[in-house]
């Protein structure tokens, strides 16, 4: 698939691949179960397949009960993990803030409860966002929260990241997969990030593998599912 270009004043084209043609249901997608949902903005574009996440923060103010992608377990930093915000600027510790990036910021909400993780330090709940400050700096975002990190502190070498809690009892990463993405939606990116109304798939189906992204081990689990070699089957 080509794409006309936006943003510039120089006719060009820019290649890209098509992906919604690929068959995600190797059983009868109508005998799936499915429901309609929301989508928190903030996460880019969404492809078809992806493991998602419930937001479960305490407060109404946020985006509470809306879905986000789910988060991997296991990790090097390598990983398509659009539900991990990684912090810039080096390490925190002893604060009750984190800075981000201004597009990523948006991913957030005053009032969803966050936490703090990486790939060696235990994870932290960090309680309910109280501020999200995009003006005092131009190259970043200053999030303020209601739980100071404490401890051992989290740094960008071990690359740390905050995330909306997303499970009511998953000390691992705070994210829980509840279902599969069925299309590809844009929930956008940046101040202009509006979320999205998508379809989830619960279960009672067969998917290809290889169509699922962020899907992991503890994913599987989540949502009661089996491998068949290039199948999944999720009851």
């Amino acid at each position: 698939m080509q794409t006309l270009a936006r943003g510039g004043d120089a006719p060009h084209i820019i290649g890209s691949v098509q992906k919604d043609y690929k068959r995600l249901y190797y059983s009868e997608p109508g005998a799936a179960l499915k429901v309609p949902v929301t989508l928190q903005s903030g996460y880019g574009l969404l492809e078809a397949g992806t493991a998602l996440a419930k937001n479960v923060s305490a407060g109404s103010a946020g985006g509470k009960d809306q879905l986000l992608p789910y988060i991997p377990t296991l990790f090097d930093g390598t990983e398509f993990a659009p539900g991990r915000v990684y912090i810039v600027g080096g390490g925190v510790d002893a604060t009750y803030t984190v800075n981000v990036t201004i597009n990523d910021s948006y991913k957030f909400k005053v009032g969803d409860d966050l936490f703090i993780n990486d790939n060696t330090t235990t994870v932290q709940l960090l309680g309910a966002i109280t501020a999200i400050d995009r003006t005092t700096y131009r190259n970043y975002a200053v999030i303020t929260f209601t739980t100071v990190i404490g401890g051992v502190a989290f740094t960008t070498a071990l690359f740390a990241y905050v995330g909306v809690e997303a499970a009511a009892g998953n000390t691992n990463n705070y994210s829980d997969c509840v279902g599969i993405l069925e299309k590809t939606v844009d929930t956008g990116t940046g101040e202009n990030a509006a979320g999205a109304v998508a379809t989830l798939i619960l279960g009672n189906c067969v998917l290809y593998k290889g169509l699922l992204t962020n899907f992991d081990a503890a994913a599987m689990v989540d949502v009661s599912a089996t491998d068949f070699g290039q199948f999944v089957y999720i009851k």
